[in-house]
C-alpha cells in the first residue's frame, strides 16, 4: 500500500492491502490460523471475567484522555499497543520506534533503553481528537502483553527499590513507605528511602490510605487499570511466558515479520517464579490475601492460577 505521509514523500507501509486486523480474523496463512484460535481463547477469558465481575455492565465509564496514555499508536501498520511496565515494554517500545520511525531505526536493540522511554519518541492515543481516537480503536489491531501478576510485582520491587541508581523512586516512594510502615525508622532511612523491605512494600500497597491518596505508580498498577481491557477490546493478548512467539506473531500480522524480529536475549537477572516464591515467604497470610484481592482481576482475566506458595485466608 502506498500512502502519502505528512512529510510529503511516499513510503511503502505493507505488502498487500490487508490490515493486521483482517489478517487476524480471516487468516490467509494456515500457520497463522492455529495461533488465532489461542488468542480467541484469551480474548474470551477477558470478556467472561469482565462480565462475571460486572465490570462492563455497570454504567459504562467513559474513558478519559488520561486513560489512553499507555496506548502507543502505529499509524503506518494500523496497530495500537498498550504498554505494561515490567512486561518487556522497553523492547516493545523499541520495536514500535522501528515501525513508526519511517526508516530512522532498523535494529530495535540499537536504540538505548532510556531513549525508548522518552515520551516524544512515540505517539499515544490521548494525543488525538475524540473522532480520531474512536476511528483508531475501531479499525486498528490492539494488543498488550501480560505477566503473572506477583512475578511482575516482585520484578518492579527489585528494579525500583533494590537498585542503588533508582534514587528518584527511593525519594518519591521509598521515603513514604518507610515513614508509614517502619516503626522507629532511622533519620537516614526516612531521608533516603533506599532500603525498603518487600514486606513494607506489600503493606504499603494494601494500605487503604495509599489507594485513596493517588493511583498506583505504573510499575505496580494493575494491567486492568493501565489498559482498561473491559472497555477496550484487545484483539491480541500476548504473554510474557510466550513472549517471543506472541511478539513475532504480531509482527507477522503486521506484514513485517520477514525483516523484523522481536529482540530476544535471556536476562540473567530476570525475576522468576522461584524468586517470587522466596519473596512471599515472609509475607503473612493476611497480607497475602489482601494483596491477592488487589491483583485478583489480573489473575482471573489473563488466566493465571493462584500461586501454590500463597497461604490465602
Amino acid at each position: 500500500v502506498m500512502r502519502r505521509n505528512p512529510f510529503g514523500m511516499d513510503i511503502c507501509c505493507r505488502k498487500g492491502s490487508r490490515s493486521p486486523l483482517q489478517e487476524l480474523y480471516n487468516p490467509t496463512q494456515v500457520s497463522l490460523s492455529n495461533t488465532a484460535i489461542l488468542h480467541q481463547i484469551r480474548r474470551d477469558q477477558v470478556t467472561d471475567t469482565c462480565r462475571a465481575n460486572s465490570v462492563s455492565s455497570r454504567k459504562r465509564r467513559v474513558l478519559t484522555p488520561n486513560d489512553l496514555k499507555h496506548l502507543v499508536v502505529d499509524e503506518d501498520h494500523e496497530m495500537i499497543y498498550c504498554y505494561v511496565p515490567k512486561v518487556a515494554c522497553t523492547n516493545w517500545k523499541r520495536v514500535m520506534m522501528v515501525l513508526t520511525g519511517r526508516g530512522k531505526y532498523s535494529d530495535p536493540m540499537e536504540i538505548p533503553a532510556n531513549e525508548a522511554h522518552v515520551s516524544s519518541n512515540l505517539k499515544t492515543l490521548n494525543q488525538y481528537s475524540i473522532p480520531e481516537i474512536n476511528h483508531r480503536l475501531k479499525n486498528y489491531i490492539k494488543f498488550l502483553f501480560v505477566r503473572e501478576p506477583f512475578e511482575r510485582l516482585v520484578s518492579a520491587y527489585r528494579n525500583k527499590f533494590t537498585q542503588k541508581y533508582n534514587t528518584s523512586f527511593h525519594k518519591r516512594y521509598g521515603t513514604k513507605i518507610v515513614r508509614r510502615q517502619r516503626k522507629n525508622a532511622t533519620q537516614e532511612a526516612l531521608r533516603k528511602g533506599d532500603d525498603v523491605k518487600f514486606e513494607e512494600f506489600v503493606a504499603y500497597l494494601i494500605d487503604p490510605h495509599t489507594q485513596r491518596e493517588e493511583p498506583f505508580n505504573e510499575h505496580w498498577q494493575t494491567v486492568y487499570s493501565l489498559c482498561h481491557p473491559c472497555h477496550i477490546h484487545y484483539d491480541l493478548i500476548g504473554k510474557y511466558e510466550t513472549l517471543e512467539e506472541d511478539s513475532n506473531y504480531i509482527l507477522q500480522l503486521a506484514g513485517v515479520g520477514n525483516y523484523l524480529k522481536f529482540p530476544t536475549y535471556a536476562k540473567s537477572t530476570r525475576t522468576t517464579d522461584e524468586m517470587t516464591t522466596e519473596f512471599f515467604q515472609n509475607i503473612s497470610s493476611e497480607h497475602q490475601t489482601q494483596l491477592y484481592e488487589v491483583y485478583k482481576l489480573d489473575f482471573l482475566m489473563f488466566n493465571y492460577s493462584v500461586p501454590s506458595y500463597l497461604k490465602l485466608e
